[in-house]
């Protein structure tokens, strides 16, 4: 397997993770299961549903299919856009939790690097 190869299938495990982890959290959360302070719905929404997208990309990067490219800025645009949303929120009073700052930092620079990532692929796809 070549570097490339393992790049990507690291990106698409990571990826996956990253998505079942959001399915989790933000499904106990919306259900009342877990209670994770001063919650900005859409903010709360869109991980949550974003997480479905997250394991689709993490499976289109994992199995090297050219579409991963599109879907993974798809999701980084989406997040971008709804960081901006909560930076709006913030600059208007609202309430909010600083983690949800750092998780949305995150989330803007995983996505970006998969973004890259998948871009490559695209663009030379896998051997063999």
């Amino acid at each position: 397997m070549g570097t490339s190869n393992k790049a990507r299938r690291v990106a698409g495990l990571i990826a996956i993770g990253f998505g079942a982890l959001s399915l989790i959290s933000g499904g106990t959360t919306l259900l009342g299961g877990l209670d994770m302070g001063r919650v900005v719905p859409v903010v709360l929404w869109f991980n949550t549903l974003a997480g479905m997208a997250y394991i689709a990309a993490g499976l289109a990067l994992w199995r090297g299919r050219r579409w991963a490219f599109a879907l993974s800025l798809t999701i980084f645009a989406a997040t971008l856009l709804v960081f901006a949303i909560f930076g709006l929120h913030i600059a208007q009073g609202g309430a909010f939790e600083m983690r949800t700052v750092l998780a949305m930092t995150l989330r803007c620079a995983i996505w970006g690097m998969i973004a890259c990532l998948a871009h490559q692929i695209r663009v030379t796809p896998p051997r063999g």
